[in-house]
């Protein structure tokens, strides 16, 4: 990962934590239901996820409580608009920007001395069976502030009211216990402690629950994608829903999104854009094997290119160059079906969401599609980074060079 974070492509906006804050986020941890992290300094996002602290417990979901269950903290104005680096939902950042939108100035103002504990509450206690995901709607927000802060003013105001009552204000001992509890706490009678709960409304998203789940309810029929195969398999047993049920490797789900008008292709102008450029050379570079140049080179160099491309066994080639022989073919008949000569997931690789979609259900079918067939490097980045770090620890060392600078010219 050293290379993407030398070009500030690795959680390079996560927050440092430390001294104080270490102390807030480990009391919300121990409020949320979890154990406390022995790390003396980590990094945040946006939601409060660590990826330090994950490493720690060998859990990436550590901030769940169960699948059903997801938690925030907030230990920092800072987080405001900064990345969620591993939702659990793709409506995640949604929710945080709705919070901060809400209570900003409160945020501010409350985590000068105390934190936020976020509970993400859609109504399910814990999942039972993959079909479950279809209850999402509406999300209630919840906000617990550490140390009991809401209880301790109350406290502080009724010692206040004895205070001026009759001759208390000569009493040492409420004296003390003013002093006490405003050095602990500061003073808080003139804070503005409240967060009421906030209301999120889910359309269509991805969650992690059961190992993966597109749920698409904003279209002509109810669709459900699934990751997981032995997850998909138990829930096409439930015939309970009106639902259409896919796992992700299904070549029919292709159809029914095209179908639907949720995806679409023109191979045509496809090919003349960059996005086509960057899939054929990751394409390429899936058979290059044992070359004599930096594979970097090979992929920028158009005269390397050529020459690596001529080298490679005939079926290759054709796998590479399918697309543009298969327009060649078009030009002298329309008899030529795609399936004949373009490769399955090179074609797949080459839709995009329709363009009659909003841009919210963009974003979302934009990731379904690198994860059906992840061939762009750039949009892989950008819709699947989790997916995208992990398979980039496996990638030749040229090739990451090549990776890392055609990402950066795009940001």
């Amino acid at each position: 990962m050293k290379k993407l974070k030398a070009a500030n492509l690795y959680r390079s906006e996560l927050i440092p934590v430390s001294g104080k804050l270490v102390e807030r986020y480990n009391k919300c941890l121990v409020k949320l239901g979890f154990t406390k992290t022995t790390l003396k300094t980590f990094h945040i996002d946006g939601v409060g996820w660590s990826p330090e602290v994950a490493e720690e417990k060998k859990d990436l979901s550590y901030l769940n409580n169960g699948e059903a269950n997801p938690h925030g903290i907030i230990i920092s104005p800072l987080q405001k608009g900064k990345p969620v680096y591993l939702p659990f939902h793709t409506f995640d950042k949604d929710i945080m920007k709705q919070v901060f939108k809400t209570y900003g100035s409160k945020i501010k103002d409350i985590t000068r001395d105390s934190a936020i504990c976020l509970d993400f509450d859609q109504g399910i206690d814990a999942f039972y069976e993959p079909m479950d995901v279809l209850k999402y709607n509406k999300i209630k927000i919840h906000f617990h502030l550490i140390d009991n802060l809401k209880n301790i003013q109350k406290e502080q105001l009724v010692l206040i009211e004895t205070f001026y009552q009759d001759n208390n204000f000569i009493d040492e001992n409420l004296h003390k216990t003013l002093l006490d509890s405003a050095v602990k706490y500061g003073d808080l009678r003139d804070r503005d402690l409240n967060l009421n709960q906030l209301q999120f409304t889910t359309d269509s998203f991805y969650t992690r629950a059961f190992g993966g789940v597109y749920v698409l309810r904003d279209f002509i029929s109810n669709i459900l994608v699934f990751e997981d195969e032995n997850w998909y398999k138990e829930a096409i047993k439930d015939t309970n829903y009106d639902v259409l049920i896919y796992h992700i490797d299904q070549p029919e789900l292709m159809d029914k999104l095209r179908d639907h008008m949720i995806i679409e292709y023109n191979l045509e102008k496809e090919v003349e854009t960059e996005r086509y450029q960057r899939i054929k050379k990751f394409e390429m570079f899936l058979h290059l094997k044992d070359t004599q140049h930096p594979i970097k080179d090979i992929l920028n160099d158009p005269i390397l290119y050529k020459s690596y491309l001529n080298k490679l066994d005939i079926q290759a080639r054709k796998k590479i160059m399918g697309v543009e022989r298969y327009l060649e073919k078009l030009e002298t008949s329309n008899q030529y079906k795609i399936a004949d000569t373009v490769d399955l997931k090179l074609f797949e690789s080459l839709h995009k969401p329709h363009s009659s979609l909003e841009v919210k259900h963009q974003d979302l079918i934009w990731k379904l599609l690198v994860n059906i067939a992840p061939k762009d490097v750039l949009f892989w980045y950008w819709y699947d980074k989790p997916d995208f770090y992990n398979k980039f620890k496996d990638w030749d060392n040229s090739f990451k060079d090549w990776v890392v600078e055609t990402i950066s010219n795009k940001i």
